[in-house]
């Protein structure tokens, strides 16, 4: 029997709400394939599973609430049946109401709520729920005076239930991953400013010709450059967990993008040191068309393992980012601007960029992160050989 659970999709969640199964019982399903989609503090996400099986049994119904951990459905295994399968408990979501105070303070009862059979029906005829009603009769009793008031309160416009704001539930997830992050991890800050003459032109050269549609950005060139500055500095790329860096085996960047609603997300491009530029433009393209539709796979919020901020249409010089935990390092990029520039002896004016770089200290050292910024620079020197 496979447990499938709710994953962490991100720092900043503890918990989510069921949308809606793409699967039922008894359907067969594959690894990578998205089985369920999920309401995050900041998007819906389709939820992949990473295992092969039989869906046996759905135990959380679209609407619940659950948090991080907590088992969503079972799979039968090969040789697997469900005649042979153990049922899975379904998971208690609620808290179980405690006992009921006895009428004057003195103690409390258990067992069954007293409830009149006139109490009942009325509450049934006003469509007020029992079960939620406080009772000030003799030992905690629901009377027909309680379910009037109750009822009154439900329609009363001043105890409506607030409307949940995505935006506010976002910032105030944003902050206790941000606020996590500097209470956690020692940041030290570099920068480097990259001349992007090469850069420039030789992206002017390979968009002419080129439709609007398929044109390549600055920000590829900068995503595929870090990539590569990551394989010579592995301590820059991974997680910090268990006391340890953990280091990546592939560069799978997340991307900073704005939403419109407000705050921002960091979804994974994957792989981005092996795919050519042409599939990173495709890919980032797709990535932030999703965003803003509200649809992103698990994967892709889970699996980033270093975060690239580009913050150079916003007008700024520079950006100095926090880090993402439970990752060890952010990359950022201000506009490209022209400068003031010695080459070769004669001062002339060059397209230069701020690459700054936030690290945690205890995956590396300010050394061996000034050579990886190095490096960058350096990769953004030969934008053929992207």
């Amino acid at each position: 029997m496979i447990e499938f659970k709710l994953p962490s999709l991100g720092a900043d969640m503890d918990e989510g709400k069921l949308l809606e199964w793409k699967v039922s019982p008894g359907d067969t399903v594959k690894k990578g394939q998205a089985v369920a989609i999920v309401d995050t503090s900041k998007a819906a996400v389709d939820v992949e599973v990473w295992c092969e099986g039989t869906v046996f049994e759905l135990l959380i119904e679209p609407g619940e609430t659950i948090p991080v951990g907590t088992v969503m459905a079972t799979l039968l295994e090969a040789g697997e049946s469900p005649e042979t399968a153990k049922r899975a408990p379904r998971a208690v979501l609620l808290p179980h109401p405690g006992p009921l105070p006895r009428a004057g303070g003195g103690g409390v009862v258990s067992g069954r709520r007293r409830i009149s059979p006139a109490a009942r029906k009325h509450a049934e005829e006003l469509g007020v729920d029992i079960e939620t009603i406080p009772g000030t009769g003799p030992d905690g009793a629901v009377t027909l005076a309680d379910v009037e008031q109750a009822a009154a309160e439900k329609v009363s416009p001043a105890r409506t239930a607030p409307v949940p704001d995505k935006a506010a539930e976002m910032r105030k997830a944003i902050a206790a991953a941000m606020s996590r992050s500097k209470r956690e991890i020692p940041h030290y800050y570099l920068s480097e400013p990259v001349p992007m003459r090469r850069a420039t032109e030789w992206l002017a050269q390979a968009n002419a010709g080129r439709p609007i549609t398929s044109r390549l950005l600055i920000a590829v060139l900068q995503l595929k450059a870090v990539a590569l500055a990551l394989k010579k500095f592995p301590e820059m790329n991974g997680f910090f967990r268990d006391g340890a860096h953990q280091p990546a085996a592939a560069a799978h960047i997340g991307v900073a993008i704005s939403l419109r609603q407000g705050g921002l997300i960091a979804p994974a491009i994957h792989d981005v040191g092996e795919k050519s530029l042409e599939q990173l433009m495709r890919d980032l393209t797709d990535l932030v068309r999703r965003v803003r539709a509200g649809s992103l796979r698990s994967s892709e919020m889970s699996d980033p393992t270093i975060t690239v901020t580009n913050l150079g249409e916003q007008g700024v010089a520079a950006v100095y980012g926090v880090i993402y935990p439970p990752q060890v390092a952010l990359v950022g990029f201000g506009r490209v601007d022209e400068q003031p520039w010695v080459e070769n002896g004669a001062l002339g004016v060059m397209p230069v960029v701020t690459a700054s770089l936030a690290a945690d200290h205890r995956a590396s050292d300010g050394h061996r992160g000034a050579l990886f910024l190095a490096a960058l620079r350096d990769q953004l020197q030969e934008p053929e050989n992207l």
